[in-house]
Protein backbone atom coordinates (compact mmCIF):
# COMPACT_ATOMS: atom_id res chain seq x y z
CA UNK A 1 0.00 0.00 0.00
CA UNK A 2 1.45 3.56 -1.06
CA UNK A 3 0.25 7.06 -0.74
CA UNK A 4 0.17 9.06 -3.56
CA UNK A 5 3.83 9.54 -4.28
CA UNK A 6 4.72 5.87 -3.57
CA UNK A 7 5.69 5.99 0.13
CA UNK A 8 4.46 2.52 1.97
CA UNK A 9 1.72 3.00 4.34
CA UNK A 10 1.76 0.36 6.93
CA UNK A 11 -2.45 -0.14 6.35
CA UNK A 12 -5.01 -1.76 4.60
CA UNK A 13 -6.79 -0.86 1.49
CA UNK A 14 -9.83 1.07 3.00
CA UNK A 15 -7.54 3.03 5.32
CA UNK A 16 -4.86 3.77 2.44
CA UNK A 17 -7.80 4.77 -0.02
CA UNK A 18 -9.47 7.39 2.61
CA UNK A 19 -5.80 8.78 3.49
CA UNK A 20 -5.17 9.52 -0.01
CA UNK A 21 -7.79 11.38 -0.28
CA UNK A 22 -6.98 13.56 2.17
CA UNK A 23 -3.52 14.38 1.22
CA UNK A 24 -5.09 15.11 -1.88
CA UNK A 25 -7.42 17.66 -0.31
CA UNK A 26 -4.23 19.03 1.35
CA UNK A 27 -2.29 19.21 -1.87
CA UNK A 28 -5.01 20.77 -3.91
CA UNK A 29 -6.13 23.03 -1.25
CA UNK A 30 -8.93 22.36 -0.69
CA UNK A 31 -11.09 21.45 3.24
CA UNK A 32 -12.28 18.45 4.29
CA UNK A 33 -8.72 16.76 4.43
CA UNK A 34 -9.44 16.11 8.07
CA UNK A 35 -12.55 13.79 7.49
CA UNK A 36 -10.33 11.70 5.53
CA UNK A 37 -7.96 10.75 7.80
CA UNK A 38 -10.95 10.45 9.89
CA UNK A 39 -12.41 7.99 7.88
CA UNK A 40 -8.76 6.29 7.90
CA UNK A 41 -8.57 5.98 11.13
CA UNK A 42 -11.77 4.20 11.58
CA UNK A 43 -11.10 1.48 8.80
CA UNK A 44 -7.87 1.14 10.40
CA UNK A 45 -8.15 1.87 14.67
CA UNK A 46 -3.89 0.98 14.50
CA UNK A 47 -2.67 3.73 11.62
CA UNK A 48 -0.24 5.82 13.24
CA UNK A 49 0.14 8.26 10.05
CA UNK A 50 -3.70 8.85 9.85
CA UNK A 51 -4.02 9.63 13.75
CA UNK A 52 -0.64 12.03 12.89
CA UNK A 53 -2.18 13.33 10.22
CA UNK A 54 -5.18 14.53 12.34
CA UNK A 55 -2.83 16.07 14.85
CA UNK A 56 -1.59 17.74 12.49
CA UNK A 57 -4.58 19.14 10.90
CA UNK A 58 -5.86 20.10 14.37
CA UNK A 59 -2.42 22.12 14.97
CA UNK A 60 -2.37 24.02 11.55
CA UNK A 61 -5.78 24.28 10.75
CA UNK A 62 -7.63 24.00 13.58
CA UNK A 63 -10.00 21.55 12.51
CA UNK A 64 -12.00 19.99 15.76
CA UNK A 65 -9.62 17.68 16.53
CA UNK A 66 -8.25 16.59 20.10
CA UNK A 67 -4.32 17.00 19.13
CA UNK A 68 -3.09 15.71 22.19
CA UNK A 69 -5.31 11.97 21.54
CA UNK A 70 -4.40 11.64 18.02
CA UNK A 71 -0.91 12.50 18.71
CA UNK A 72 -0.97 9.57 21.95
CA UNK A 73 -2.34 7.53 18.90
CA UNK A 74 -0.13 7.95 17.19
CA UNK A 75 2.60 7.50 19.26
CA UNK A 76 1.34 4.33 20.41
CA UNK A 77 0.78 2.18 17.16
CA UNK A 78 3.86 3.51 15.65
CA UNK A 79 5.65 0.53 16.18
CA UNK A 80 3.71 -1.29 13.21
CA UNK A 81 5.26 1.19 10.86
CA UNK A 82 8.20 1.58 8.74
CA UNK A 83 11.40 3.75 9.67
CA UNK A 84 10.06 6.35 6.92
CA UNK A 85 6.60 6.35 9.02
CA UNK A 86 8.37 6.58 12.58
CA UNK A 87 10.46 9.49 10.61
CA UNK A 88 7.27 11.35 9.80
CA UNK A 89 5.61 10.86 12.82
CA UNK A 90 8.68 12.23 14.85
CA UNK A 91 8.68 15.52 12.28
CA UNK A 92 4.79 15.94 12.66
CA UNK A 93 5.32 15.70 16.60
CA UNK A 94 8.72 18.17 17.14
CA UNK A 95 6.52 20.20 14.88
CA UNK A 96 3.10 20.78 17.09
CA UNK A 97 5.95 21.15 19.99
CA UNK A 98 7.02 24.00 18.36
CA UNK A 99 10.20 22.77 16.23
CA UNK A 100 10.35 25.48 13.49
CA UNK A 101 12.40 23.28 11.29
CA UNK A 102 15.57 20.87 12.32
CA UNK A 103 13.35 17.63 12.26
CA UNK A 104 11.04 18.30 9.03
CA UNK A 105 14.44 19.47 7.52
CA UNK A 106 16.11 16.24 8.20
CA UNK A 107 13.42 14.07 7.57
CA UNK A 108 12.80 15.25 4.00
CA UNK A 109 16.63 15.01 3.20
CA UNK A 110 15.80 11.08 4.05
CA UNK A 111 12.21 11.22 2.50
CA UNK A 112 12.14 13.97 -0.14
CA UNK A 113 8.75 12.39 -1.93
CA UNK A 114 7.14 13.38 1.02
CA UNK A 115 4.89 15.99 0.07
CA UNK A 116 2.53 16.23 3.46
CA UNK A 117 5.93 16.98 5.15
CA UNK A 118 7.26 19.47 2.45
CA UNK A 119 3.63 21.24 2.63
CA UNK A 120 3.96 21.86 5.97
CA UNK A 121 7.47 23.25 6.05
CA UNK A 122 6.72 25.63 3.19
CA UNK A 123 4.96 28.82 4.28
CA UNK A 124 1.77 29.06 1.96
CA UNK A 125 -1.83 29.80 1.83
CA UNK A 126 -1.88 26.19 3.49
CA UNK A 127 0.54 25.81 6.29
CA UNK A 128 2.43 28.60 8.15
CA UNK A 129 5.71 26.86 7.26
CA UNK A 130 8.80 26.53 9.45
CA UNK A 131 10.85 28.74 8.49
CA UNK A 132 11.65 32.95 9.47
CA UNK A 133 13.69 33.60 6.53
CA UNK A 134 12.23 33.41 2.89
CA UNK A 135 15.12 32.26 1.25
CA UNK A 136 15.35 28.83 3.55
CA UNK A 137 12.44 27.83 2.31
CA UNK A 138 12.72 29.04 -1.55
CA UNK A 139 15.94 26.83 -1.05
CA UNK A 140 14.81 23.56 0.53
CA UNK A 141 11.97 23.74 -2.38
CA UNK A 142 14.51 24.24 -5.48
CA UNK A 143 16.18 21.34 -4.12
CA UNK A 144 13.94 18.80 -4.29
CA UNK A 145 13.37 19.58 -7.45
CA UNK A 146 15.29 15.92 -8.63
CA UNK A 147 12.22 13.89 -6.43
CA UNK A 148 9.13 14.97 -8.37
CA UNK A 149 10.11 16.60 -11.93
CA UNK A 150 7.18 17.60 -13.76
CA UNK A 151 4.88 16.50 -11.07
CA UNK A 152 2.08 19.26 -11.11
CA UNK A 153 1.79 19.63 -6.83
CA UNK A 154 5.25 20.54 -6.86
CA UNK A 155 5.19 22.44 -10.13
CA UNK A 156 2.67 24.99 -8.47
CA UNK A 157 4.88 25.38 -5.67
CA UNK A 158 7.66 26.14 -7.20
CA UNK A 159 5.21 28.67 -8.91
CA UNK A 160 4.57 30.14 -5.77
CA UNK A 161 8.85 30.34 -4.56
CA UNK A 162 9.22 32.25 -8.41
CA UNK A 163 6.95 35.16 -7.69
CA UNK A 164 7.94 35.71 -4.18
CA UNK A 165 11.30 35.85 -5.89
CA UNK A 166 9.90 38.39 -8.04
CA UNK A 167 10.44 36.00 -11.55
CA UNK A 168 7.18 37.12 -12.48
CA UNK A 169 7.23 35.50 -16.39
CA UNK A 170 8.87 31.62 -14.53
CA UNK A 171 5.70 31.99 -12.23
CA UNK A 172 3.17 32.31 -14.45
CA UNK A 173 4.67 29.58 -16.81
CA UNK A 174 4.93 27.70 -13.60
CA UNK A 175 1.62 28.21 -12.90
CA UNK A 176 -0.31 27.44 -16.65
CA UNK A 177 1.32 24.44 -16.77
CA UNK A 178 0.43 23.16 -13.17
CA UNK A 179 -2.99 24.28 -13.82
CA UNK A 180 -3.56 22.98 -17.51
CA UNK A 181 -2.08 19.57 -15.79
CA UNK A 182 -4.98 20.30 -12.69
CA UNK A 183 -7.46 23.06 -12.74
CA UNK A 184 -7.92 22.46 -8.97
CA UNK A 185 -4.42 22.99 -7.83
CA UNK A 186 -4.57 25.50 -4.98
CA UNK A 187 -0.98 27.02 -4.75
CA UNK A 188 -0.76 27.27 -8.98
CA UNK A 189 -3.97 29.66 -9.09
CA UNK A 190 -2.62 31.34 -5.41
CA UNK A 191 1.03 31.78 -7.58
CA UNK A 192 -0.91 32.85 -10.74
CA UNK A 193 -3.22 35.57 -8.52
CA UNK A 194 0.11 37.14 -6.71
CA UNK A 195 1.52 37.69 -10.85
CA UNK A 196 -1.57 38.72 -11.85
CA UNK A 197 -1.22 41.85 -9.09
CA UNK A 198 1.66 41.82 -8.82
CA UNK A 199 2.09 43.17 -12.41
CA UNK A 200 -0.67 45.19 -12.41
CA UNK A 201 -2.93 43.22 -14.92
CA UNK A 202 -5.91 43.92 -12.54
CA UNK A 203 -8.67 43.88 -15.21
CA UNK A 204 -7.21 40.37 -16.44
CA UNK A 205 -6.53 39.16 -13.14
CA UNK A 206 -9.96 40.01 -11.78
CA UNK A 207 -11.60 38.50 -14.67
CA UNK A 208 -9.65 34.75 -14.15
CA UNK A 209 -9.76 35.05 -10.35
CA UNK A 210 -13.63 35.32 -10.49
CA UNK A 211 -13.72 32.39 -12.66
CA UNK A 212 -11.78 30.34 -10.79
CA UNK A 213 -13.57 31.38 -7.11
CA UNK A 214 -17.21 30.27 -8.70
CA UNK A 215 -15.75 27.09 -10.13
CA UNK A 216 -13.50 25.94 -7.05
CA UNK A 217 -14.19 28.07 -4.01
CA UNK A 218 -16.67 26.48 -2.48
CA UNK A 219 -14.07 23.67 -2.04
CA UNK A 220 -11.23 25.68 -1.54
CA UNK A 221 -9.32 25.41 1.53
CA UNK A 222 -9.24 29.34 2.83
CA UNK A 223 -11.34 30.33 0.30
CA UNK A 224 -12.02 33.80 1.40
CA UNK A 225 -8.13 34.07 0.73
CA UNK A 226 -8.89 34.08 -3.20
CA UNK A 227 -11.60 36.35 -2.89
CA UNK A 228 -9.24 38.88 -0.92
CA UNK A 229 -7.18 38.84 -3.29
CA UNK A 230 -9.56 39.66 -5.85
CA UNK A 231 -10.70 42.57 -3.34
CA UNK A 232 -7.15 43.75 -3.64
CA UNK A 233 -7.78 43.48 -7.48
CA UNK A 234 -11.10 46.07 -7.43
CA UNK A 235 -9.12 48.35 -4.84
CA UNK A 236 -6.22 49.18 -7.22
CA UNK A 237 -8.78 49.83 -10.16
CA UNK A 238 -10.61 52.08 -7.97
CA UNK A 239 -13.89 50.28 -7.99
CA UNK A 240 -15.26 50.73 -4.44
CA UNK A 241 -19.15 49.56 -5.29
CA UNK A 242 -17.56 46.39 -6.27
CA UNK A 243 -14.90 45.83 -3.49
CA UNK A 244 -17.67 47.07 -1.03
CA UNK A 245 -20.55 43.72 -2.49
CA UNK A 246 -17.21 41.61 -2.41
CA UNK A 247 -16.91 42.19 0.78
CA UNK A 248 -20.16 41.81 2.05
CA UNK A 249 -20.89 38.61 -0.08
CA UNK A 250 -17.95 36.54 0.19
CA UNK A 251 -15.76 38.40 3.42
CA UNK A 252 -17.73 39.18 6.20
CA UNK A 253 -18.83 37.39 8.86
CA UNK A 254 -19.91 34.95 9.67
CA UNK A 255 -19.32 33.85 6.58
CA UNK A 256 -15.32 34.19 7.04
CA UNK A 257 -14.05 33.89 10.73
CA UNK A 258 -11.57 33.09 13.14
CA UNK A 259 -7.83 34.13 11.55
CA UNK A 260 -9.49 34.50 8.10
CA UNK A 261 -11.17 37.20 9.20
CA UNK A 262 -8.20 39.07 10.78
CA UNK A 263 -6.20 38.67 7.73
CA UNK A 264 -8.58 39.12 5.13
CA UNK A 265 -11.65 41.09 6.08
CA UNK A 266 -10.10 43.37 8.68
CA UNK A 267 -7.08 44.20 6.47
CA UNK A 268 -9.42 44.85 3.63
CA UNK A 269 -11.61 47.40 6.03
CA UNK A 270 -8.36 49.50 6.92
CA UNK A 271 -7.25 48.98 3.20
CA UNK A 272 -10.59 50.47 2.19
CA UNK A 273 -10.77 52.98 5.15
CA UNK A 274 -7.41 54.65 3.97
CA UNK A 275 -8.49 55.07 0.36
CA UNK A 276 -11.84 56.68 1.06
CA UNK A 277 -13.43 53.68 -0.74
CA UNK A 278 -15.90 52.52 2.33
CA UNK A 279 -19.27 54.08 2.62
CA UNK A 280 -20.25 55.01 6.20
CA UNK A 281 -18.43 53.11 9.22
CA UNK A 282 -16.35 50.45 8.95
CA UNK A 283 -18.34 47.16 10.06
CA UNK A 284 -15.37 46.03 11.93
CA UNK A 285 -16.93 45.60 14.95
CA UNK A 286 -18.42 42.30 13.98
CA UNK A 287 -14.71 41.18 12.51
CA UNK A 288 -13.24 41.35 16.05
CA UNK A 289 -16.23 39.44 17.55
CA UNK A 290 -15.22 36.18 15.29
CA UNK A 291 -11.69 36.51 16.16
CA UNK A 292 -10.33 34.71 18.99
CA UNK A 293 -9.41 37.29 21.91
CA UNK A 294 -5.84 36.01 22.55
CA UNK A 295 -5.24 36.25 19.34
CA UNK A 296 -5.94 40.16 19.62
CA UNK A 297 -4.11 40.36 22.95
CA UNK A 298 -1.46 37.95 22.77
CA UNK A 299 -0.85 36.39 19.45
CA UNK A 300 1.91 33.67 19.02
CA UNK A 301 3.56 34.95 15.88
CA UNK A 302 4.68 38.03 13.99
CA UNK A 303 1.80 37.57 11.46
CA UNK A 304 -0.80 37.74 13.53
CA UNK A 305 0.18 40.62 15.69
CA UNK A 306 0.26 42.83 12.99
CA UNK A 307 -2.81 41.54 11.33
CA UNK A 308 -4.46 42.24 14.85
CA UNK A 309 -2.48 45.72 15.41
CA UNK A 310 -4.33 46.30 11.47
CA UNK A 311 -7.48 44.99 12.13
CA UNK A 312 -7.23 47.10 15.92
CA UNK A 313 -6.55 49.98 13.96
CA UNK A 314 -9.33 49.44 12.00
CA UNK A 315 -11.55 49.70 15.02
CA UNK A 316 -9.88 53.08 16.38
CA UNK A 317 -8.72 51.07 19.32
CA UNK A 318 -6.19 53.02 20.35
CA UNK A 319 -6.24 51.32 23.93
CA UNK A 320 -5.84 48.17 22.65
CA UNK A 321 -2.93 49.03 20.72
CA UNK A 322 -1.52 50.30 23.69
CA UNK A 323 -2.23 47.10 25.44
CA UNK A 324 -0.45 45.08 22.13
CA UNK A 325 2.23 47.29 21.87
CA UNK A 326 3.68 46.87 25.59
CA UNK A 327 3.00 42.94 24.79
CA UNK A 328 5.07 42.84 21.67
CA UNK A 329 7.57 45.31 23.59
CA UNK A 330 8.94 41.27 25.52
CA UNK A 331 7.54 38.82 23.23
CA UNK A 332 7.78 35.17 22.19
CA UNK A 333 10.13 36.03 19.49
CA UNK A 334 13.55 39.00 18.55
CA UNK A 335 11.07 40.17 15.94
CA UNK A 336 7.86 41.43 18.09
CA UNK A 337 10.22 43.78 20.03
CA UNK A 338 12.11 44.77 17.24
CA UNK A 339 9.63 45.31 14.49
CA UNK A 340 6.09 44.07 15.74
CA UNK A 341 6.41 46.85 18.72
CA UNK A 342 7.16 50.05 16.61
CA UNK A 343 4.73 49.18 13.93
CA UNK A 344 2.31 48.29 16.79
CA UNK A 345 3.33 52.38 18.08
CA UNK A 346 3.30 53.59 14.81
CA UNK A 347 -0.53 52.70 14.03
CA UNK A 348 -1.57 53.64 17.87
CA UNK A 349 0.05 57.28 16.65
CA UNK A 350 -1.87 57.02 13.24
CA UNK A 351 -5.36 56.51 15.16
CA UNK A 352 -4.36 59.32 17.55
CA UNK A 353 -3.86 61.99 14.84
CA UNK A 354 -0.50 61.82 15.49
CA UNK A 355 0.55 61.42 11.97
CA UNK A 356 4.34 62.76 11.73
CA UNK A 357 5.04 59.99 14.35
CA UNK A 358 3.03 57.26 12.99
CA UNK A 359 5.03 57.81 9.65
CA UNK A 360 9.00 58.01 10.90
CA UNK A 361 7.73 54.70 12.96
CA UNK A 362 6.11 52.85 10.03
CA UNK A 363 9.59 54.27 8.14
CA UNK A 364 11.68 52.38 10.33
CA UNK A 365 10.53 49.05 10.16
CA UNK A 366 9.67 49.17 6.29
CA UNK A 367 12.97 47.66 5.40
CA UNK A 368 13.01 44.55 8.14
CA UNK A 369 9.04 44.13 7.34
CA UNK A 370 9.55 40.82 5.80
CA UNK A 371 10.24 39.47 8.61
CA UNK A 372 6.70 39.90 9.84
CA UNK A 373 5.43 36.90 7.46
CA UNK A 374 3.02 37.17 4.99
CA UNK A 375 3.25 38.13 0.85
CA UNK A 376 4.08 41.35 -0.53
CA UNK A 377 0.56 42.27 -1.26
CA UNK A 378 -0.25 41.58 2.55
CA UNK A 379 2.07 43.58 3.72
CA UNK A 380 1.53 46.26 1.36
CA UNK A 381 -1.39 46.97 3.58
CA UNK A 382 1.26 48.93 5.77
CA UNK A 383 2.69 50.78 2.90
CA UNK A 384 -0.76 51.84 2.68
CA UNK A 385 -0.86 53.09 6.21
CA UNK A 386 2.38 55.02 5.90
CA UNK A 387 1.41 57.03 2.84
CA UNK A 388 -1.53 58.35 4.49
CA UNK A 389 0.26 59.35 7.72
CA UNK A 390 2.83 60.93 4.96
CA UNK A 391 -0.23 63.05 3.46
CA UNK A 392 -1.50 63.87 7.01
CA UNK A 393 1.67 64.96 8.49
CA UNK A 394 1.94 67.28 5.23
CA UNK A 395 5.30 65.15 4.23
CA UNK A 396 4.11 65.39 0.56
CA UNK A 397 7.68 65.19 -1.17
CA UNK A 398 7.67 61.60 0.83
CA UNK A 399 4.35 60.82 -0.30
CA UNK A 400 5.01 61.71 -3.56
CA UNK A 401 8.22 59.67 -4.10
CA UNK A 402 6.72 56.41 -2.86
CA UNK A 403 3.68 56.51 -4.93
CA UNK A 404 5.74 57.44 -8.00
CA UNK A 405 8.45 54.12 -7.11
CA UNK A 406 5.01 51.89 -6.85
CA UNK A 407 3.15 53.46 -10.02
CA UNK A 408 6.44 52.90 -11.95
CA UNK A 409 6.86 49.17 -10.54
CA UNK A 410 2.73 48.90 -10.83
CA UNK A 411 -0.02 50.28 -12.70
CA UNK A 412 -3.47 51.47 -10.24
CA UNK A 413 -6.08 53.80 -10.53
CA UNK A 414 -6.24 54.25 -6.95
CA UNK A 415 -2.63 54.88 -6.53
CA UNK A 416 -3.35 57.55 -9.65
CA UNK A 417 -5.78 59.32 -7.81
CA UNK A 418 -3.42 59.69 -4.46
CA UNK A 419 -0.77 61.27 -6.58
CA UNK A 420 -2.97 64.16 -7.53
CA UNK A 421 -3.19 65.87 -4.41
CA UNK A 422 0.60 65.24 -3.33
CA UNK A 423 1.45 66.45 -6.91
CA UNK A 424 3.48 70.13 -7.10
CA UNK A 425 1.59 71.95 -9.88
Amino acid sequence: MGDLYGLHLSTNASATTAYNAGLRKVLLVQSGAEHDLADAVRADPGFALGHAGLALLGHEYGARVDVPAALAAAAATARRGTDRERSQLAAIAAHIRGDRAGTIQAHLREYPRDALMLSVAVPTIAFAGVTEVPQEAWALVEGLAPAYGDDWWYTGLLAFVRQEQERWDEAAHLADRALAEEPASGHAVHARTHVYYETGDHAAGLAWLDGWIGRRVPQAHHGAHFCWHAALHELALDDADAMRRRYRCQLAPPRVTGMRALVDSASLLWRAELAEMWDGPLPVDAVLDAVDPAVLARPRTAFAAWHAAVALAAAGDAAGLGRLARYAATGPAEVFPTVVAPLVTGLRAYVEGRYDAAATLLLSIRSSSVSLGGSAAQREVLEDTLLQALVAAGRLDEARRLLVKRLDRRPSRRDLRMLQPVSVG
